[in-house]
């Protein structure tokens, strides 16, 4: 340093120190050339320092998270440019780590806004951009890195890389937008071979499932080109673009807007409301894909490409809307694109999580277009020329109904929600002619199956009871048909079940037996079923004379079984079973009629989901996995003591009645007919299979029979999309499978990669201790099995949640998030968290290796044996973690449980083979006559132990701590 600055530099570099000026108090300068001298006072830290050290601390012992926290933190207590660009460059490299890396670029760039010459946040950039794919980016970042410090090794590693990368995708964009154009060529020419065509359309749906091909296909006027595809007469051309616009979407915001843009949704909607069943069910998975792009966009802010902020996408997806409730009256529109406009609507527009506070969406569907439902509600397909509907039309307008009116928040919201409803049935009901009325009728059932409380009240409406009742009585099938629907689903409760009892039961018991016409039959028989069944499980309350719905439910399962009938007739066979099997003694006959099992499964592969919603019904009647709240013994004594009506269960309805119907159940094969369920991703459905599903997984003999099934595979899709309750329920499922079957043969191939998040969002404090248990105990399995499916595990942020529950009070808990950590640990990057500085993970290793509990003792000591073998150097750190850390090792060795003192003997080996002090150490203790006696063998000991414990005491000979005399091992320097 020049004379006069040196000082000056050093000082206020490193003290946090202000230098005021020159004084006879003054501090002199080391060297004696200096003659300047600088009178100091001590600085006040500021306030950022800490949150900044602590962050450098965490980021050094590996906790990312945590350091994020504090660098974050730092930076709203600093206004210092300087300051805050250094916190946004550790910020970044946080990032990075995390694998974060929009938020590691956004930081690096906040830094170089600063200061443009630092390298290392330049670096980082560079780092970011080659993981998000800007390759041009990173490569002018680290080349002007590589510029001003050529000689640095990391900048000119990664230089090559990306030139080597950059080079590649040139090479393959270019063949890529060859393929692409000579596809498009080939679509696009009607005098091309159709079987040509079709190998195109695939070809271009393949190469949009990729990033870059995906990328090519946007940018060549990919979507202009798939427009005119569009209008083709040839279903498989019109598939193949649709599904190709699937992949552009896929996650990706920016294409999805200017795809809606460019396209526009009057042409989305015509093609999803064309006539073919399956170029509408294409065309309701590209809208879905394109919701959920935009849906995540409004979730957090994305950037795009060319790094702009991508504006808010609530416009388009209102408009997407918009025309989802203008395709629900419209007569050009076909039946099963209806049904894939209401399902769309089921599934984007109200809240996923309770949790979320914003239910504006719902709110504007039900001011925008409740009537339009309630049109399509109310058609009577063959009284009117409305809309064209499927058999599943009114079952899914109760279901979007239901799922509405369940997301609103207040009674305001749920008052207006029965206004609008009640005026629609009002308008039609008081208008003259009997086509108004049964339409008015029509929408009070449908309001009945959905929203109950809402149909009760439009039910109550003067005459509307009075009318349903005389129009059963009708010589017109259809009037009557309507009616009797009416009918039966008003029966729902209780109340009026008694009402209906004493009114209608003998009009519906003349409509069974006098009527020419099954249609009127079968629904009459179901009114009776369901009147029959108003007590619920409640074994006390009988709404008919003892045997009556044993009769019933042996006509039901007759008509089931008549393959003769018509499938409308069977499927509302099941929807009386649904209610009869509320009884334990129909449960009971019904199980044991394996034809009516086989029959009633074998409608579950149709595509008629009324028919699945009372199969779903029927089975979770049967295996009695509906939720039942016990009331308090105290209130039930009081209850008889006031002479209030006390529900009684049926005895049929014991545990082991429920067990031999599951058993029943399954070796009729009931997983099967499931897996057909699920397949149909309807809400209400998922429900009920969730819940079975979790019946037949109770007993551990059942698991493997419902692997066999393909119970796997299908509990997958009901744990990663469902309701929260949902998606718990399902994941328990799946873990009670993994922990007692290989989860290679229940989860086979990528399947079983797929199962670790639902395990994962177990590790919750949402979830009970049980379900905490069997998440740890499953994982624990699939971290056994390979490093792949441990890298997923921790991928998934596992770590720490098992970290957690290794504090846990209940002692299985404990146990099985050690285990889980032992199999973990086989993982390089979970050691280097126990190899980190200023963490106490390896003391609790140690005290818990000294625990009473054995399972708890077996799990510590082997995940302390595993670590001091892969990383030597915390064998030296072992004394430094409790004073009775040899103690504890010493009653490993001692220990009459061979796994114990297995253990035992393999960690004193680790830690001799790292140093010779800790070998000495273990030496002077009573460790060497315990060895002494392992090596010798005998009394069963095993032989491994004994050969552990024979290189331990060669391990010391070695060192010439001890040596070897006619057998016998003698310390050093005693006598002989």
């Amino acid at each position: 340093d020049s004379p006069g600055d040196c000082c000056r530099e050093y000082y206020t570099k490193t003290f946090p120190l202000v230098v005021l000026g020159t004084s006879d108090n003054t501090l002199k300068c080391r060297h004696e050339s200096c003659r300047a001298g600088y009178i100091i006072r001590q600085r006040a830290p500021k306030k950022h320092f800490s949150a900044q050290n602590e962050g450098n601390t965490l980021f050094k012992a590996g906790d990312m998270q945590g350091a994020v926290c504090c660098y974050t933190k730092a930076l709203k207590l600093t206004d210092n440019q300087a300051e805050s660009a250094v916190l946004y460059r550790n910020r970044s490299a946080c990032y990075l780590k995390l694998e974060e890396y929009n938020k590691a670029e956004t930081d690096a760039s906040q830094a170089l806004d600063v200061d443009p010459g630092d390298m290392k946040a330049r670096f980082r950039r560079a780092q970011a951009f080659q993981k998000l794919g800007r390759l041009d980016q990173a490569f002018l970042d680290v080349q002007k890195c590589a510029q001003m410090e050529p000689k640095n090794k990391a900048f000119q590693d990664l230089l090559r890389q990306l030139g080597a990368q950059i080079q590649q995708k040139s090479a393959q964009l270019s063949s890529t937008d060859a393929r692409v154009q000579q596809m498009f060529s080939l679509l696009l020419d009607a005098s091309a071979n159709d079987s040509d065509r079709q190998k195109a359309a695939q070809n271009l749906v393949v190469l949009s499932r990729e990033e870059a091909g995906a990328e090519q296909i946007f940018r060549n006027d990919g979507v202009k080109l798939i427009q005119k595809l569009l209008p083709s007469k040839q279903e498989e051309v019109v598939l193949s673009a649709l599904r190709t616009l699937v992949g552009l979407c896929t996650g990706h915001q920016s294409r999805t807007m200017a795809i809606v843009n460019e396209l526009g949704m009057e042409q989305l909607c015509a093609v999803m409301g064309s006539g073919a069943s399956t170029v509408s069910l294409a065309a309701c998975h590209l809208l879905q894909v394109m919701f959920e792009a935009l849906t995540e966009g409004m979730k957090r802010e994305i950037r795009g490409k060319d790094e702009a902020i991508l504006p808010e996408p609530s416009k388009e997806l209102r408009s997407m809307l918009r025309h989802l409730l203008e395709m629900m009256p419209a007569c050009n529109v076909s039946g099963p694109g209806r049904d894939s406009a209401i399902n769309l609507l089921v599934k984007q527009v109200p809240r996923k999580s309770l949790k979320n506070p914003d239910n504006s969406l719902t709110l504007w569907v039900i001011d925008h277009g409740l009537k339009k439902i309630l049109e399509v509600a109310g058609t009577v397909p063959e009284l009117s020329e409305g809309p064209h509907l499927t058999d599943n039309s009114h079952m899914s307008c109760s279901v979007l109904l239901s799922k509405l009116y369940d997301d609103l928040k207040s009674d305001k919201e749920r008052e207006n929600f029965n206004k609008l409803c009640e005026e629609y049935v009002q308008q039609h009901f008081s208008q003259p002619g009997l086509g108004a009325k049964l339409r008015a009728i029509q929408t009070v059932s449908v309001l009945l199956q959905g929203p109950s409380d809402v149909g009760n009240r439009t039910l109550e409406m003067s005459g509307m009871m009075d009318a349903v009742i005389s129009l059963c009585a009708s010589e017109d099938v259809i009037h009557q048909q309507v009616a009797v629907e009416a009918l039966i689903h008003a029966a729902g409760k209780a109340k009026r079940a008694s009402f209906i009892t004493a009114n209608g039961v003998s009009l519906l018991k003349d409509l069974y037996k006098k009527s020419e016409n099954d249609r009127i039959r079968v629904r009459a028989l179901v009114g009776l079923c369901k009147l029959g069944s108003a007590g619920g499980t409640d074994f006390s309350m009988k709404q008919f004379a003892e045997g009556s719905t044993l009769k019933l439910a042996k006509q039901c399962r007759k008509w089931l079984c008549n393959e003769s009938l018509p499938p409308t007739s069977r499927r509302w066979s099941v929807e009386g079973l649904a209610y009869l099997t509320f009884d334990a003694d129909v449960k009971e006959d019904f199980v044991e009629d394996k034809n009516a099992l086989l029959a009633m499964f074998e409608l579950t592969k149709s595509e008629d989901k009324t028919v699945l919603f009372a199969v779903g019904s029927t089975l979770v009647n049967c295996t009695n996995s509906y939720e039942v709240e016990k009331p308090d013994p105290q209130l039930v004594e009081l209850a008889k003591y006031a002479k209030q009506h006390v529900p009684e269960e049926h005895p049929k309805d014991a545990p082991s009645y429920v067990e031999k119907r599951l058993v029943k159940l399954l070796e009729a094969g009931v997983v099967s007919a499931l897996g057909c369920m699920v397949k149909q991703e309807s809400p209400a459905l998922t429900e009920a299979c969730r819940e079975v599903f979790l019946a037949l997984v109770q007993r551990q003999e059942d698991r493997g029979t419902v692997v066999a099934q393909g119970g796997g595979k299908a509990l997958i899709p009901l744990a990663l999309d469902n309701t929260d309750v949902g998606k718990i329920k399902a994941a328990q499922a799946l873990a009670k499978i993994t922990i007692t079957s290989n989860p290679e043969i229940a989860f086979p191939g990528e399947r079983i990669y797929e199962v670790v998040r639902p395990l994962v969002s177990l590790l919750s404090l949402e979830c009970s201790l049980l379900q905490n248990f069997e998440a740890l105990m499953a994982l624990t399995n699939l971290a056994g099995i390979s490093d792949r499916l441990r890298q997923k595990i921790i991928k998934e942020k596992a770590v720490p949640k098992i970290e957690g529950y290794m504090f846990e009070e209940h002692d299985l808990v404990r146990a099985s998030a050690t285990e889980c950590m032992c199999n973990l640990v086989l993982s390089t990057e979970v050691q280097k968290l126990y190899v980190a500085t200023g963490n106490d993970r390896l003391k609790l290793l140690v005290l818990y290796s000294g625990e009473e509990d054995e399972r708890l003792r077996k799990a510590a000591a082997g995940t302390l044996a595993m670590l001091t073998a892969e990383q030597p150097e915390l064998c030296a750190r072992i004394p430094t973690t409790t004073t009775h850390w040899l103690e504890i090792i010493q009653a490993l060795l001692l220990s009459e449980i061979s796994d114990l003192c297995h253990r035992g003997v393999v960690i004193i080996q680790n830690m001799m083979q790292a140093e010779k002090s800790l070998a000495e150490t273990l030496m002077e203790s009573e460790a060497l006559e315990i060895l002494s006696v392992l090596a010798k063998g005998g009394e069963g000991k095993p032989v491994p132990i004994t050969k552990i414990a024979q290189n331990c005491l060669d391990k010391a000979v070695e060192y010439g701590i001890i040596r070897s005399s006619e057998g016998k091992e003698k310390c050093k320097g005693t006598e002989p």
